[in-house]
């Protein structure tokens, strides 16, 4: 992780620092773990079930940056730095990315064209990024002890 990166996105005004806090912490991971069980519903629509995993990655990376002691307004900042907060790849935020501009054509324009294969993709990236920030914050656990 490279959480100079991280200081020099708050230098420039693209995050904010603020203290980490462990209760909102464990509070942001069980409201997205409930999105994303949310997501695996059959009953609910395509839309809704896109909306409620996209919503769960967000607010899964939004916890690995609070982690840090960093706080982002903008969803595509968020998710760019999962490749600082959790060490993911390119290509595998960019696919958050592109999750992100269905997701704000469907809240402001009205319009929302999604598949099951997108949503399945983004469930495992879902279950992927609750790992890593599950072992994110376990390993500073165990450094704290130390």
């Amino acid at each position: 992780m490279t959480l100079e990166a991280l200081s020099n996105l708050a230098k420039i005004g693209k995050i904010k620092a603020e203290p980490m806090n462990r209760a909102e912490i464990d509070r942001m991971l069980a409201m997205a773990r409930k999105r994303l069980a949310d997501s695996s519903y059959p009953q609910v629509s395509q839309e809704g079930r896109f909306t409620s995993v996209y919503n769960a990655i967000h607010v899964a990376a939004l916890t690995a940056l609070r982690w840090h002691g960093y706080r982002s307004e903008n969803r595509y900042i968020v998710f760019q730095s999962l490749g600082h907060t959790v060490a993911w790849p390119a290509s595998q935020w960019r696919v958050l990315d592109a999750a992100h501009q269905k997701r704000n054509l469907a809240e402001y324009e009205g319009f929302l064209e999604v598949e099951e294969s997108a949503i399945a993709e983004l469930r495992l990236l879902a279950e992927k990024l609750f790992a890593d920030v599950d072992r994110l914050i376990g390993a500073s656990k165990d450094t704290s002890i130390a």
